[in-house]
């Protein structure tokens, strides 16, 4: 079982006036053990509209792993590797957008509407440190996920 090497992950998505919470909710929770709490809060967005924020912080060992097992089935995770420096900050946290559609129907792409911020734990606390530890950390459940795969493929 790989190593969790992150402090927290926090998960948000936005459900605007147009959107059914339900669904919004559910797209959240492709991404969370089962009956994990979801925090809500309420907004005003520009002209009066009512916008929900879903969010949640994941803290414990064994559900960053469901997080991150979740995360490894992107097609795009080597290159989601490459772009490391690009995604991981001088606070050593690690950003990522996910496609709020796809995640709706149990799919897992980059893009819009859920946002991810994983806070890496590096020691020294430099951003090389934590490029570093979410490289090794997203290459071994990708190894993983392509371990579990193969398994099933000879069944």
């Amino acid at each position: 079982m790989p190593s969790v090497p992150f402090h927290y992950i926090d998960l948000r998505t936005f459900c605007y006036a147009t959107e059914d919470e339900k669904r919004v909710e559910g797209a959240l929770r492709t991404f969370l053990p089962e009956d994990f709490e979801i925090q809500r809060a309420t907004s005003e967005g520009h002209h009066g509209d009512r916008i929900v924020v879903l969010s949640t912080r994941v803290e414990r060992a064994d559900e960053m792993r469901h997080v991150l097992d979740r995360l490894s089935d992107l097609d795009t995770a080597s290159q989601l590797a490459a772009e490391l420096d690009d995604r991981v900050d001088e606070n050593c946290s690690l950003f990522l957008r996910l496609d709020k559609q796809a995640a709706f129907n149990g799919d897992v792409r980059l893009g819009e509407g859920l946002t991810v911020r994983a806070k890496v734990e590096a020691y020294p606390a430099t951003k090389e440190a934590a490029v570093e530890n979410a490289r090794e950390a997203l290459e071994e459940f990708i190894a993983d996920e392509d371990e579990a795969s193969d398994d099933s493929d000879g069944d």
